[in-house]
């Protein structure tokens, strides 16, 4: 009998230790690219403290299961860790004017808590493999920056001569340069100039900087910000 009870905490405990090599094989990918807030040592943790949660679930309560006048649902502990862990996703995503960044290191995140649950539940087959498909598909994506990149979002405000097609002023350079003006709005300053609020979509490729120096040899342009 005592036999029989440490062959299953041997179990349980090799589902903690996959869960931790999954985690930190994810985070692998996540810790090479210094640009990402988040890396090994995170979603190790996470990944281990899904699947440790997934196995209380699972295997805590059997002792009350049937009890008289008890009535308990196990799989809500589990429910709560997928829940739990959008507060954490949450401090790693970040908005700067009008770009957010961080979505992707959350979403690993939150598959994180996926692999450590299917391991903590025993289910050794889908877990690894879900790990494995996760950093196939990063490095993927990361080497066909083509496809992943994704268009970035920037408000520019420019101080113009009235005395100029506005229209006429940007469309030609940003078209030549697959540059969106999605957003357009004029103030009057004086007689003579107006203000203009763009917010322009560029190519991943592209930066602020790289979109002013397109505008700034208009003469019609007396001041950019951004």
């Amino acid at each position: 009998m005592e036999e029989d009870f440490w062959i299953i905490q041997g179990q349980y405990l090799l589902r903690l230790i996959l869960a931790a090599l999954c985690g930190c094989i994810i985070g692998y990918d996540q810790s090479s690219n210094h640009t990402k807030t988040v890396g090994m040592r995170t979603h190790a943790v996470v990944a281990m403290a899904s699947a440790l949660m997934t196995l209380t679930s699972k295997y805590g309560f059997f002792d009350l299961i049937g009890e008289k006048g008890v009535s308990l649902d196990p799989s809500r502990i589990t429910a709560g860790v997928v829940t739990a862990i959008g507060f954490l996703g949450a401090g790693v995503i970040f908005v700067r004017k009008e770009n957010v960044t961080g979505v992707t290191t959350a979403a690993g995140l939150w598959a994180t808590v996926g692999v450590g649950c299917a391991l903590g539940a025993g289910m050794y087959l889908l877990g690894i493999a879900a790990s494995i498909l996760i950093v196939a598909v990063q490095l993927f994506l990361l080497h066909c920056k083509k496809v992943s990149q994704e268009p970035i979002f920037e408000k520019l405000v420019l101080e113009v001569s009235i005395d100029e097609d506005i229209h006429t002023l940007f469309s030609e350079i940003f078209e030549r340069h697959h540059i969106e003006i999605t957003s357009l709005q004029t103030k009057r300053l004086s007689a003579q100039k107006l203000e203009i609020t763009l917010l322009v979509r560029y190519p991943a490729a592209y930066n602020a900087e790289d979109v002013v120096k397109l505008l700034k040899d208009i003469p019609a342009i007396k001041s950019i910000e951004y």
